[in-house]
């Protein structure tokens, strides 16, 4: 009786440990120049752009997004599945644009929305070494 009980304790001091150290991602791999590949599904295709995140700061994180001079607003940060997730707001002279992204080996995987363009632009991201 005594071992099953030991048994039981530490599988639930395991179950813990693990979902605690899923919730723990590390934002700061966001910090840097990201060249995103707008068009990753044509091959043929040259189609790049920019996001430079400058700060991370608890849930959020300032820079640019498309291009210089284009602030990101609203941006957030979500890691409660152990997966760093951001969105943004950016807009230049042709409306707002909604983006979102999660990181995974490396690389940034994203959507942009426009509503006044009428798209929805897919992308990936790599961060940029100077």
């Amino acid at each position: 009786m005594k071992q099953s009980l030991l048994i039981v304790i530490v599988v639930i001091f395991g179950i813990t440990t693990s979902a605690n150290a899923q919730t723990k991602a590390d934002t700061s791999q966001l910090v840097g120049t990201w060249k995103l590949d707008m068009s990753p599904q044509d091959k043929t295709d040259n189609n790049f752009a920019v996001m430079r995140i400058e700060t991370v700061k608890e849930n959020s994180f300032t820079g640019i997004f498309y291009r210089e001079g284009v602030p990101i607003t609203e941006a957030r940060i979500n890691t409660q599945l152990g997966i760093v997730y951001g969105a943004l707001v950016s807009g230049d002279n042709s409306g707002d644009y909604n983006t979102s992204f999660y990181l995974k080996d490396g690389v940034l995987h994203g959507s942009t929305h426009s509503l006044k363009k009428d798209f929805l632009a897919v992308w990936t991201a790599t961060k940029h070494s100077k």
